[in-house]
């Protein structure tokens, strides 16, 4: 996928809720190299982290009760409220129904029938982000559930999703990609069944944001240097790359990938 090369169902945008805006630009500036830009003040705090002026991720203040810090991960729709009516009839709940964005796009937020969150995004003014796949920016998008082929089927309803079965010690991981395109061309993520995780096993149902890291265990040591932790060690993983789980300082989990330049 190109830097704007955003097809229906593929991840378009991805932003971060925390509960200290200000120490999360932070850390992740000296993690990533990300500088935070304000959206400006009608947007409430919200804004966008940029490499060289391009928007890789954004950043804003929780806003739903109860809510912890972590990544949502958006999805291109072309039909917004298609999709969202398409959630419930899956078995998944809306959380926030289809809006505006200000005229950008029309932002909606759901949860699978497993209980991972995510959210969509149709296309207005912005399309979605300035970079993916570059050093710093999202590369891969992994959900965790207990039941991957229920996952895919719920999904499927709502994107066309294909998915292709890859055999790795001990688990079956699956290969997802979007409904028009080469198969590995359009390839942007994958599902692993929950427990297969860092540290021998993820504490709930979520999708987990890849970034590509130039220096996997680079990353890591200043992660963890600006009060992140270490959930799974940087790791070599067979015909994959180089990997490593980490939370910031507020819990957010993502993930580091080096790809393996044979691949």
């Amino acid at each position: 996928m190109s830097e704007t090369d955003f097809r229906p169902g593929s991840p378009n945008w991805l932003d971060l809720g925390s509960p200290d805006t200000d120490a999360a630009a932070a850390f992740y500036s000296s993690v990533l190299g990300w500088q935070f830009v304000s959206a400006g003040p009608e947007a409430g705090g919200y804004g966008f982290f940029q490499i060289d002026g391009k928007t890789v991720a954004a950043l804003g203040p929780l806003t739903e009760e109860g809510a912890s810090s972590a990544w949502m991960i958006h999805f291109m729709t072309e039909d917004i409220r298609a999709t969202a009516a398409a959630v419930p009839a899956g078995g998944g709940t809306v959380r926030m129904e289809p809006m505006d964005v200000m005229g950008e796009g029309w932002l909606a937020q759901a949860t699978d029938p497993q209980g991972a969150e995510f959210a969509l995004w149709q296309p207005g003014r912005t399309a979605g982000l300035d970079l993916i796949t570059m050093p710093n920016s999202l590369l891969w998008a992994e959900l965790h559930v207990a039941d991957p082929l229920a996952a895919i089927a719920f999904y499927h309803g709502l994107f066309g999703w294909r998915s292709q079965d890859m055999k790795t010690p001990g688990m079956t991981y699956r290969v997802l990609s979007t409904k028009d395109g080469d198969q590995p061309m359009a390839s942007f993520g994958g599902v692993a069944p929950l427990g297969d995780g860092p540290g021998g096993g993820v504490d709930r149902p979520r999708w987990v944001p890849y970034f590509h890291a130039e220096d996997v265990d680079a990353t890591v040591a200043a992660a963890t240097e600006n009060g992140g932790s270490v959930l799974m060690p940087a790791a070599d993983v067979p015909d994959v790359g180089r990997i490593s789980w980490v939370a910031d300082p507020f819990g957010a989990v993502f993930a580091l990938l080096k790809p393996d330049p044979r691949m």
